[in-house]
């Protein structure tokens, strides 16, 4: 509800647009047919105060400045509301500021995603989007767990003045609390490495939308430093809880591991089941306090904090027999939300050279220096998210022994069950395949398979599987896992 000593801005910018603003609990955005104004309200509500014209006008400049590098565009300028000689009120003008709006294109109501549903290419250029961002941030220098352990402490409260259940609410802070001590060091570890920035802080699937045809990240958070200069882990963390909520697993599982791809972050998966729970509680009471049904997103803030083992999966085999496909289709049902970490030595050699997975890589890019370097990092990276107690599935060809053995010694080393697939399919299958392929990471060409498949392997002690229609099913068998079971 927009208070009283807005009314006249109110109706006055309702006249211009020709229609009723959509509100939040903070802003009222005015759409007209080819430009959105931006008020914010003027309110205070412990965790931001608008009450003042002067710090509603530092806002929305700050908002501007915030939000126009990531969505050019979108953003216009800030300009106030003031009174004609008339006693009316205008745009611009020479009088005092009577309020001070946002001049914004307008939005399509289509093209917000979180009335979307994102296909792989939307899903992938979403992460592009938010790596390409969180490169871009500035480095910030806080003490994560004390600001983590802050936030956390004020979430009870809110739930509980928002009606949720006192016990669960009690619980679910003891349980998180648990959690954040056992991370705090790998957070405070992450933070001396740069990995907190000056982030969006608000990053669900509302405030991204299609401008100008691609995913474009908007309304970041403009009213406290302290919630937005955090790790980017926390960031994400609010994507992928509300993709996973939205659209499943899978959703969530392709938007982490092209973040991964294209950032080589895999540490990042540490503090997940803190972040996600974190997330999904603060959305919680916020929906009950609107009134709105909050109980799916108290379950998902529980079920984060519940404990899934972590395993190491490689899928080997010649360049056509579907290793990709098999691994993401299994990575979503792999451990703890939202899946396993998929490591794929064709996206960590083009991340080597700056590229996108799809752009193509010139011949000196596969010798065998570059080949053992690629290797190395994919399985450091592995450790890494092993220890951060992520399920993760390597994919590679593997035909060297020496690299089988080495993919094996990183689970042995992390005392963690591990699984090795080798896919099988005849010489012909493989080369249509590849004869098929469009904007995949593998830059394989028919020559390179036909090399390969005349290199001798050695003992294959992996787990041998048809390379058909039936590989998930029968791969999900050789795992042990239940058909139709989700992490």
């Amino acid at each position: 509800m927009i208070p009283d000593t807005q009314a006249e801005t109110a109706a006055f910018l309702t006249r211009r647009c020709g229609a009723a603003p959509v509100e939040t609990h903070i802003s009222a955005v005015f759409v007209g047919a080819d430009t959105a104004w931006k008020m914010k309200k003027a309110v205070a509500l412990g965790f931001l105060d608008f009450t003042r014209i002067e710090d509603r006008e530092r806002f929305c400049r700050r908002e501007l400045v915030l939000n126009q590098p990531h969505a050019p565009g979108l953003y216009r300028d800030v300009v106030p509301i003031t009174r004609g000689p008339d006693g009316g009120l205008r745009e611009g003008g020479e009088g005092p500021p009577v309020e001070w709006v946002l001049r914004m294109a307008p939005i399509a109501p289509g093209d917000f995603l979180d009335r979307v549903a994102p296909d792989a290419a939307l899903l992938d250029a979403v992460a592009d989007a938010v790596a390409a961002m969180h490169a871009a941030a500035g480095r910030a220098t806080v003490d994560t767990p004390a600001v983590m352990a802050a936030i956390l402490d004020g979430n009870v409260p809110s739930a509980l003045r928002a009606g949720m259940p006192a016990a669960r609410i009690e619980a679910w802070a003891a349980a998180t609390r648990t959690e954040l001590a056992r991370i705090a060091p790998a957070l405070a570890a992450r933070g001396a490495q740069g990995f907190v920035r000056r982030c969006h802080g608000d990053l669900h699937l509302g405030n991204l939308c299609l401008w100008q045809g691609r995913p474009t990240l908007f309304d970041a958070l403009e009213f406290d430093e302290a919630l937005a200069r955090i790790d980017v882990g926390y960031d994400l963390a609010f994507l992928l809880m509300d993709l996973d909520l939205r659209h499943g697993r899978a959703a969530a599982n392709r938007v982490l591991n092209r973040y991964v791809a294209r950032t080589g972050d895999a540490g990042i998966v540490v503090g997940l089941p803190f972040w996600l729970s974190m997330r999904a509680m603060i959305r919680a009471h916020v929906e009950a306090a609107r009134g709105r049904d909050w109980h799916a997103l108290l379950a998902a803030a529980e079920a984060h904090l519940r404990p899934a083992p972590a395993r190491l999966v490689a899928i080997g085999g010649l360049q056509g027999t579907g290793k990709s496909s098999l691994a993401r289709a299994l990575a979503p049902t792999l451990g703890r939300c939202p899946g396993a970490l998929v490591l794929r030595t064709d996206e960590a050699r083009k991340r080597r050279f700056g590229l996108a997975p799809e752009q193509r890589l010139p011949g000196e890019a596969y010798e065998e220096s570059v080949s053992r370097a690629v290797h190395a990092e994919v399985f450091a990276m592995a450790a890494a998210a092993l220890a951060g107690g992520q399920a993760v599935e390597l994919d590679a060809v593997f035909l060297d022994p020496a690299q089988r053995a080495a993919a094996e010694a990183v689970a042995r080393t992390a005392r963690l069950a591990f699984d090795g697939i080798w896919l099988e399919a005849p010489l012909d299958v493989l080369r249509a395949r590849i004869a098929g392929r469009r904007g995949d990471a593998s830059d394989a060409t028919e020559a390179v398979l036909l090399r390969a498949a005349a290199v001798d392997p050695g003992p294959i002690t992996w787990h041998r599987v048809a390379a058909d229609d039936h590989a998930v099913t029968h791969a999900r068998a050789t795992l042990g896992m239940d058909p139709g079971s989700m992490c």
